[in-house]
């Protein structure tokens, strides 16, 4: 007799797959750290002048974003971009060349909030105070921020963290039977298409591993539903959503594991 937890693992996966297979979903290949295919945007700014726009924003991410390797180079985008939260975490080149205080020299900014007003144009970057004048050129941060409304360049790039590893920011509703968590510090593609989790108790009759379908719960937390008691340690596999790549964090979620707590693996895409 299965559990009920591999049924609801199941269902989840058949619902996944079911809804996946009326949409076309093209991957593409990898994303280079230098920027090759440019488009035009609208850019504003929001927040401090020197600042990192929201704690957090919409993504989840809370205060890390001023922090490195975000080091508040942050921006929210509107909806075209931030597609329901599945692109928190993207990176982009962005430049100006349309003012007399523009560098013309472009800056990596990360997605980490969304500007749902932002409709005006095709694509829009409502930046911190700090991305928006790291276009400028040296001194002249605060009159291009004087500029307030700019038409930009932006183009995909990966995203190059110096080495850090993907971490796991446990929800603080987390319990035995529901666990959710903010994943930050994606290299290479930086969005998540899909998350899986298994804990140490998932196998079938035959010894095959049982993956359960985490479900996107907002911006880049993910969360898990089991239906029983989870058996940890927890491993967690990770697939982009641009180039559909797969990672596996084996057993990151310890025993002891507690809600609140950031645990970090020893894998990224890079």
């Amino acid at each position: 007799m299965p559990s009920l937890r591999s049924i609801l693992c199941l269902v989840t996966v058949f619902c996944c797959l079911f809804e996946g297979s009326f949409s076309f979903n093209p991957k593409h290949l990898n994303l280079s750290l230098s920027a090759t295919h440019w488009s035009s945007a609208g850019a504003t700014w929001y927040g401090s002048p020197d600042g990192f726009g929201s704690d957090g924003g919409s993504c989840g991410y809370g205060d890390v974003v001023s922090q490195a390797p975000f080091s508040s180079m942050v921006t929210s985008v509107g909806p075209a971009l931030y597609k329901s939260g599945k692109e928190c975490g993207a990176c982009y080149q962005i430049k100006c060349t349309k003012h007399k205080s523009c560098s013309g020299k472009p800056v990596r900014v990360v997605i980490t909030d969304s500007c749902p007003g932002c409709v005006s144009e095709t694509a829009h970057f409502d930046l911190s105070g700090t991305s928006f004048g790291a276009m400028a050129l040296p001194s002249q941060g605060e009159e291009l921020r004087n500029a307030g409304l700019l038409e930009i360049r932006f183009a995909r790039v990966a995203c190059d963290y110096s080495g850090k590893t993907i971490a796991f920011h446990v929800d603080q509703g987390s319990n035995s039977n529901y666990f959710a968590a903010v994943i930050e510090y994606e290299e290479g593609d930086g969005d998540l298409g899909s998350v899986e989790l298994k804990d140490a108790s998932s196998s079938d009759s035959v010894g095959d591993e049982q993956w359960c379908a985490m479900q996107q719960s907002w911006g880049a937390v993910w969360k898990l539903d089991a239906g029983s008691a989870l058996n940890p340690p927890l491993s967690i596999k990770l697939t982009s959503q641009y180039s559909g790549q797969s990672l596996l964090a084996k057993n990151v979620i310890p025993k002891n594991w507690q809600p609140g707590a950031t645990y970090r693996s020893v894998v990224n895409y890079l």
